[in-house]
């Protein structure tokens, strides 16, 4: 018999639900689901909780074979999770547009570089547009980052877009308002970012 099918037989023994399952566990009623058709295991952490809840061994529950192959998906699933939170982190440092000097500032007749925070060569609209972008960046980052730490895994592709809109926004933007170094900041973070997200979905 199956992991799925163990489970399923476990679970209609004590006359749970899938929903009640899951609370039980911690866990969404879609894992519960997804590991009773066959379609995914649970990470190392899950079965452990599995197997006190229903008081048998993790070997009762899997095989030598679905073992390997759950510790395999654990291990990927640890380094897609770091993978995605270092690209939580990479929007973070979007900070360094506020108070890195990348901004040139015209002294009389020399220029000087200095940061967003001092800088007043802007106009007030494309002042606000750039921290307005700024700002989101970095929020975009640390609700990655808090999703990541909390588990959530609804809505975080949609704040992956969101990240990528605004970077691609950034560098246009940026581009536009003829500010270089700034340009290149928001270009390497947006190639690191890509980066992160291509290794995310080929783990």
């Amino acid at each position: 018999m199956e992991f799925s099918e163990k489970l399923q037989t476990l679970r209609k023994q004590k006359g749970l639900t899938q929903e009640e399952l899951a609370q039980a566990l911690f866990v969404s009623r879609t894992a519960i689901s997804k590991w009773e058709s066959g379609k995914g295991y649970p990470s190392i952490d899950s079965l452990k909780e599995i197997s006190k809840y229903f008081s048998v061994t993790i070997d009762e529950l899997l095989s030598s074979e679905e073992l390997i192959t759950a510790a395999q998906d654990d291990n990927r699933k640890n380094i897609a999770d770091l993978l995605d939170l270092l690209t939580g982190c990479t929007d973070i440092m979007a900070l360094m547009l506020l108070i890195l000097p990348l901004y040139p500032e015209k002294l009389g007749s020399t220029f000087t570089a200095v940061s967003l925070l001092r800088y007043t060569q802007i106009a007030l609209p494309f002042a606000c547009v750039c921290w307005g972008l700024m700002i989101l960046l970095i929020a975009a980052g640390a609700v990655k980052v808090l999703m990541q730490y909390r588990h959530i895994e609804k809505g975080r592709s949609a704040v992956t877009v969101a990240s990528f809109v605004l970077s691609i926004i950034a560098v246009l933007f940026l581009t536009a308002a003829r500010l270089p170094y700034a340009v290149t900041v928001v270009f390497l973070l947006l190639i690191v970012k890509g980066i992160l997200v291509f290794r995310v979905h080929s783990v």
